[in-house]
């Protein structure tokens, strides 16, 4: 089982314990396993993970929500609500180096699988627990990226001045999270090199947002500035937004004084660069309103094609607003391999994902194992879980 893994790899020889679902535990545990741990995913009979119902859209082999974060791991089916399928969740548990949650905060200790009931017999655990809000006043509030989106302020600055306030385009707060997830259990397996012990690593969306505001929280802890909605305005750079051009908008970021003056003498308007009213920065944030209709006036005799042509080789960043398919033809236009085709247990080809955005030198194998069906390897996994331990993970199989 687990063909792929392969002795090189950063966590060969970790195992996790997955029992999240949805996004942010499973893009998570994705993560580790792209780097080289067996993942093993506990799902509930039946229904398995709730995304494995979300569609459309479905490729030939199920939801594509399911698929994005669940590659490289084994499905085993578990009823946590019976005794014996309790007791096998805590033996998976008590051999893991790492497991993953997302419960309600208390829901998985009334299963017997806490930190605290599993340190005591595996000290070495990292425990990761995810929620919506965390363990504490916001323990029984759900957890859905929208609302978190919502409250946490990322809404009140996406989206036009003079419109309603609009959420990402992709639950992004849940990605953030799984992000930050998967640094604390790198680091705890870091320190269990030395210390011999694991530890439990809580993170929320809300705190993950939140630590993601970067210059807008900053803007408010610091200078008592509220940021509102400006669509596709900076509050501090000028132009660093969409432009009209003859056809499509065009994404322009004059981040520097250079910058902004290679883009004047490119649209044949090279006094924009030394009027005092645009030529530094600071000017230009506050003269903003009258610097794009002069900017857009000289973009308006050529499409934005052939803007981003002639922008880039003048050193001015600019770019049309492509679709997801043409982000990813010029991904791989650039040389990125944006893309793996992921294969099933024969070795077929049965799809192609966006491969792990990390790029290593010397290279690291690269794992392809499609996402599982669900229970797929219910039956060897639970009969290694019933075998003796032996301090080795991959026993057995």
């Amino acid at each position: 089982m687990n063909a792929q893994t392969d002795s090189s790899a950063p966590l060969a020889g970790i195992l996790v314990a997955d029992f999240s679902r949805v996004l942010a535990g499973p893009l998570a545990t994705m993560t580790l396993a792209d780097l080289g741990a067996r993942v093993i995913k506990v799902e509930r009979p039946g229904t398995g993970d709730d995304t494995r119902q979300w569609s459309p859209p479905s490729s030939k082999t199920g939801a594509t929500y399911f698929e994005s974060v669940n590659r490289n791991k084994e499905s085993i089916v578990l009823d946590l609500n019976n005794p014996d399928d309790q007791a096998l969740a805590r033996e998976l548990a008590c051999r893991a180096d790492v497991l993953v949650e997302n419960f309600k905060p208390g829901g998985i200790e009334k299963l017997g699988l806490g930190y605290e009931a599993l340190a005591q017999e595996n000290p070495g655990l990292v425990y990761a627990s995810i929620s919506g809000f965390g363990s504490g006043g916001g323990r029984n509030l759900p957890g859905y990226d929208f609302i978190v989106q919502a409250l946490g302020g990322l809404m009140s600055i996406t989206g036009d001045h003079q419109g309603d306030p609009f959420k990402v385009g992709v639950a992004l707060v849940d990605v953030l999270t799984a992000k930050d997830a998967t640094i604390g259990i790198l680091a705890a397996l870091s320190a269990r090199t030395t210390s011999g012990r694991g530890r439990r690593v809580e993170v929320n969306l809300l705190s993950s947002l939140q630590g993601a505001l970067a210059n807008q929280g900053q803007a408010y802890l610091g200078a008592g500035v509220l940021p509102k909605r400006m669509g596709n305005d900076h509050p501090s750079i000028v132009p660093y937004q969409l432009l009209a051009t003859a056809d499509d908008p065009l994404a322009v970021a004059a981040g520097n004084d250079g910058q902004f003056a290679r883009l004047c003498e490119a649209i044949g308007s090279p006094e924009l660069a030394v009027d005092p009213r645009f030529a530094t920065n600071s000017a230009r944030v506050r003269y903003r309103r009258e610097l794009v209709p002069l900017l857009e006036a000289g973009l308006s005799v050529a499409g934005a094609q052939t803007w981003q042509d002639k922008l880039v080789s003048a050193g001015v960043p600019a770019g049309r607003v492509a679709s997801i398919g043409e982000g990813l033809e010029y991904a791989e236009k650039l040389g990125l391999a944006p893309t793996i085709a992921v294969h099933d247990a024969d070795g077929a080809i049965v799809g192609h994902q966006i491969r792990h955005p990390i790029t290593w030198t010397p290279p690291l194998p690269q794992r392809t194992q499609a996402p599982p069906a669900l229970g797929e390897h219910t039956h060897n996994v639970l009969s290694w879980l019933r075998s003796p331990r032996t301090g080795n993970t991959d026993d057995n199989l």
